[in-house]
């Protein structure tokens, strides 16, 4: 028997005609109401009763590229607000990898930002770097502030590219730049101490608490080069105590472990950086990071509830999936 009313039960001719004309043809609802001479009311209503009985049904394709079922596998898993997954060439070395995750990142900003956002950023990633680099002015105003999450004083060099990140970011969104006018490590807590008692990283430190949204790089516990060459990274004789606590990762200077929890220590009183109260009381958190080599702590920022949201490549998170 078939599912269907017969043809003079109800309006089924009527559903079926007004059906066709709006998702086949593209006609508008009104256009379609004053064609049969009926209510836009009545319209609406007999096309949500053709999807009710089946005389319309929706299909969603899945483009190439795009892998939302395992998306949402990783979002249900980690309890992640969103993941966004770039397709990266499996043969692409780090550097092809960071470009294509850069991409991704710049065009979830693209289609994601309000114009109202108070964005906090990190200093010291490639992956955000990547991420700038790929970035298109937006036609009207992304945000209202950029705020660097970390100290981005260092090395010439290398503070360049901090710098470049921030400055360039808030370019591209039309916003209004805001720097650490501080290196993110110091040589004591005296120094640190000093230093955010100081009115320009007053105002700094407020703004942080203003933030609603934050876009971080994720790091392995063995600095990037850029990082390493900044005068703002870890020594071999730190890092080697944090790894012997199980140190896996870290985001803005914070270190944690596999499970994502905070490895503390007397680094903690030398870091000029968001503190982590604040950092976790932003209400989007993305974290920008992939790869073999970022696997374990990109891990453990999802574990530990350092990121609401991950954009990352298809093999890291075939990898987080299968664990």
């Amino acid at each position: 028997m078939s599912r269907y009313p017969r043809p003079h039960d109800g309006q089924v001719r009527l559903m079926t005609k007004i059906a066709r004309m709006y998702h086949e043809r593209g006609a508008r609802q009104a256009d379609i109401a004053e064609a049969l001479s009926i209510s836009q009311a009545k319209v609406s209503r007999l096309l949500k009763r053709a999807e009710a009985l089946g005389i319309v049904r929706t299909i969603v394709t899945v483009a190439p590229g795009v892998y939302t079922e395992l998306e949402e596998q990783l979002e249900q898993r980690y309890g992640l607000t969103e993941v966004v997954i770039v397709d990266v060439d499996p043969e692409a070395d780090e550097t092809e990898t960071l470009a294509s995750i850069g991409a991704g990142a710049a065009a979830y900003l693209e289609a994601t930002l309000s114009g109202t956002d108070r964005i906090g950023v990190s200093s010291w990633s490639q992956t955000i770097l990547a991420m700038v680099d790929r970035m298109r002015p937006f036609p009207t105003r992304g945000a209202t502030e950029v705020v660097q999450l970390l100290g981005g004083m260092g090395a010439a060099e290398a503070q360049s590219h901090s710098h470049r990140i921030l400055g360039e970011l808030a370019r591209m969104l039309g916003a209004e730049p805001v720097y650490v006018p501080a290196p993110g490590l110091v040589a004591g807590p005296d120094i640190r101490d000093s230093l955010l008692a100081d009115a320009s990283m007053q105002d700094v430190t407020r703004r942080w608490r203003e933030l609603t949204m934050a876009i971080m790089g994720i790091g392995s516990v063995e600095p990037s080069d850029v990082l390493a060459t900044s005068g703002n990274a870890f020594s071999p004789e730190e890092r080697s105590p944090l790894l012997a606590a199980g140190a896996v990762g870290d985001i803005c200077h914070r270190i944690y472990r596999g499970d994502g929890s905070l490895v503390r220590g007397d680094i903690d009183d030398r870091i000029i950086a968001i503190p982590v109260d604040d950092l976790r009381r932003i209400p989007r958190r993305v974290g920008v990071a992939g790869g073999p080599r970022k696997l374990d702590a990109i891990r453990g920022a999802v574990a530990g509830g350092w990121v609401t949201t991950l954009i990352t490549d298809l093999r890291t998170a075939e990898l987080l999936a299968a664990e």
